[in-house]
């Protein structure tokens, strides 16, 4: 009787302890953890990040953080921290939210436009990812890099297509440039070269004349008509004559690529820089902006044709009006001079 006392206590002892591990099992592994209502909340770990540093970011987001501690100490989990973009959906348990936070970093897609310099360039990309601008743009001018990929200070920018492209959150400045001259020498297929030699431009000249015709129309489909003045121009020694250009060398010498010039003086035409094209003949010493992809084709693919002037349609906003001599030019040019004065646009 004595024994089976002990065997029925023994029993039961197991079956409490069984009992309590099937309830730990349940509440910190099995059960739902999460305290928010959306479906899903993302959780962003930074590089070097500390279990600390993740238990604070978690915290508001589960409804016990205490199990979610005993889980993540026995999955060894606090001590193998990974950085990335987690995504945590509404009622995961503990151990799915582990297992999501350790090894299914969510690429991301990083996207950028037209922008003016490597600077504004790093301020975009530095809000896409953990890199920040200052990273950024130590890596992206780098005078070794630079050298060694047939890049310079002036025609850095040359190596960033306009795109969206898929990264990960924690993309380092050195990583993220990298990936991108991969993408700048994927872009230029077989194809586009020799559309490029045929033209007498290397790549980064085609960037630059791009980059004018970028600026000069916001009509894709003009654009291929625009190029082929300025390929008309190269191609009889005249100046390439943009405006463009010579904006961006006053922003440029101002050292304020934010300053607004909507209507350039004479004088403007005398400034004594590279990009002024109105003195010098040929391409700037670099691209004046960052040409997307329609504006890159479009000199590769330039409209044949004898235009060599062009000016603001008054008539049609957005488009040009286009003429072979100078006489016809200056007759289009007196009509929206008269124009501009009406707005009262001095500067």
């Amino acid at each position: 009787m004595y024994l089976k006392r002990i065997l029925l206590a023994i029993v039961l002892i197991g079956l409490v302890v069984a009992g309590y591990f099937a309830y730990f099992i349940y509440s910190a592994m099995i059960a739902p953890n999460t305290a928010f209502q959306n479906e899903e909340a993302y959780l962003y770990i930074p590089t070097n990040a500390s279990y600390q540093d993740v238990r604070n970011d978690l915290e508001p987001l589960l409804k016990s953080i205490n199990k979610f501690d005993a889980l993540a100490k026995r999955k060894k989990y606090i001590t193998n921290v990974k950085p990335g973009r987690f995504v945590i959906k509404k009622d995961m348990s503990n151990n799915d939210i582990i297992n999501s936070i350790r090894s299914n970093n969510l690429p991301i897609k990083v996207s950028f436009n037209n922008q003016e310099t490597i600077m504004h360039l790093a301020g975009r990309i530095a809000d896409q990812i953990e890199a920040d601008s200052t990273s950024l743009i130590k890596a992206m001018t780098d005078a070794n890099f630079l050298q060694e990929n047939d890049f310079n200070e002036d025609t850095a920018i040359s190596m960033y297509i306009p795109n969206s492209y898929e990264f990960f959150w924690n993309t380092s400045a050195e990583k993220y440039r990298n990936r991108m001259l991969k993408e700048y020498n994927k872009f230029w297929t077989e194809n586009r070269l020799n559309k490029a030699k045929n033209l007498n431009l290397s790549e980064v000249e085609v960037m630059t004349l791009a980059s004018i015709v970028q600026k000069e129309t916001a009509k894709v489909d003009e654009r291929p008509r625009v190029a082929g003045v300025y390929i008309n121009r190269l191609k009889i020694g005249m100046p390439l004559q943009a405006d463009p250009a010579i904006i961006f060398g006053m922003k440029k010498a101002a050292g304020n690529f934010d300053l607004v010039i909507k209507r350039l003086l004479y004088k403007d035409l005398e400034m004594d820089s590279p990009y002024n094209v109105y003195k010098n003949r040929g391409l700037p010493p670099g691209p004046i902006a960052m040409p997307d992809i329609s504006s890159i084709d479009a000199v590769l693919n330039y409209e044949k044709h004898d235009y060599l002037y062009f000016v603001v349609n008054v008539q049609n906003f957005g488009y040009h009006k286009f003429a072979k001599s100078l006489s016809e030019h200056n007759r289009n040019k007196q009509e929206y001079v008269r124009w501009i004065n009406k707005q009262g646009i001095n500067r």
